[in-house]
């Protein structure tokens, strides 16, 4: 509920009460029990509210039906990400992504707004007929589009590999900045590269790939690339829209885990951002896990979190431990880049880490 509370506040929105259920069945019409629901009702009527967010993801029946009975608009969690992509998006193809997740999110759910607007018709032929024409449109368009916008990212795909290749050709090693939303990876990337990066205290405040220089301490080179955060759960919808931004994950040479050593759930946001990575990236590329945030932490407790989990404890806000990372990130990349590459998989570098 903490996090849904943070979702809200980062697409903009107030939130004045939190309403919990623990049932052994969901309920397929409503999603809540009966008697949980009229609280709900009269909760929403009391502190006049005019959105109501489930953390679950509603499916298009339980989204209607709660609608009718509310009287209120009702989204769950998955179309409060959406809309929190949607304004953050700022550039074209990041546009073109957030529409294309969204497209694919309403699609199955256009039969149930038209079933809405058709109970509010007289019945019979005459009421019915035209209500399913204007379906059949709107899907027909829906679908039209989601043509033509996979078609413009698949050339954006193909622009991003091009780019991919030069830099390839130059034979710069690559570190992809991931982990979970909010952990601090645009403000990493700035300390790293001591240039300017748009920086907020919101989720999914980066959604576009940020690429900068890095010079190491021997004369070599990397390019660093910040990456969309990740969640539990992430709407697939936004996994299959964004899949051309996040192949530039599978082509890096290291992954920069950053985790936010402060989260008192930081195991599961690991599993959450491996689970993602797993799907994009089937665990090829090394990973060094980053505690950032060590700050906000009493004296020795950041690096004792890391030295758990074979990572390095920093803090990019700070510029604490900059220099323990660039070393472990040195030794992976040139001196034992060729051991971990030939191992082939993600976990068993950072359990050796560990044990190390």
């Amino acid at each position: 509920m903490e996090e849904l509370k943070e979702l809200a506040r980062s697409a903009g929105v107030e939130v004045v009460e939190e309403v919990a259920q623990y049932r052994k069945r969901v309920d397929p019409k409503f999603l809540l029990g009966s008697g949980r629901l009229e609280d709900l009702v009269v909760r929403a009527f009391h502190h006049d509210v005019d959105l109501v967010i489930f953390d679950q993801n509603l499916t298009p029946t339980q989204a209607r039906n709660l609608g009718d009975r509310l009287d209120l608009r009702v989204i769950d969690r998955t179309q409060l990400i959406l809309d929190i992509f949607a304004q953050q998006a700022r550039t074209r193809d990041g546009k073109l992504q957030v529409e294309l997740a969204q497209l694919r999110y309403r699609l199955p759910r256009l039969a149930q707004r038209a079933d809405r607007s058709l109970s509010r018709l007289a019945g019979g032929i005459g009421g019915r007929g035209p209500g399913e024409q204007k379906l059949e449109i709107d899907r027909r368009r829906t679908r039209d589009r989601v043509g033509r916008l996979e078609r413009e990212l698949e050339k954006l795909r193909r622009q991003r590999q091009s780019r991919r290749r030069r830099r390839m050709r130059r034979e710069l090693p690559i570190l992809s900045i991931v982990g979970y939303t909010n952990a601090g990876k645009s403000t990493l990337l700035r300390a790293l590269t001591k240039t300017k990066v748009r920086v907020e205290d919101k989720m999914f405040a980066t959604l576009d790939p940020t690429s900068r220089r890095l010079r190491f301490p021997r004369e070599r080179e990397v390019i660093v690339t910040d990456t969309v955060g990740f969640i539990r759960d992430l709407p697939r919808e936004l996994v299959a829209a964004f899949r051309a931004t996040l192949e530039e994950i599978s082509e890096a040479s290291l992954l920069l885990h950053v985790v936010d050593a402060s989260a008192t759930d930081l195991e599961r946001r690991i599993e959450a951002v491996r689970e993602v990575l797993d799907e994009i990236d089937d665990g090829r590329t090394p990973e060094l896990l980053v505690f950032n945030q060590i700050d906000r932490l009493p004296p020795g407790v950041g690096k004792s979190i890391a030295a758990r989990y074979g990572g390095v404890a920093v803090s990019a806000l700070e510029r604490m431990g900059l220099g323990d990372l660039l070393a472990r990130a040195d030794a992976v990349l040139w001196e034992e880049g060729e051991e971990a590459f030939e191992e082939g998989r993600r976990r068993p570098l950072a359990l050796a880490a560990q044990g190390g």
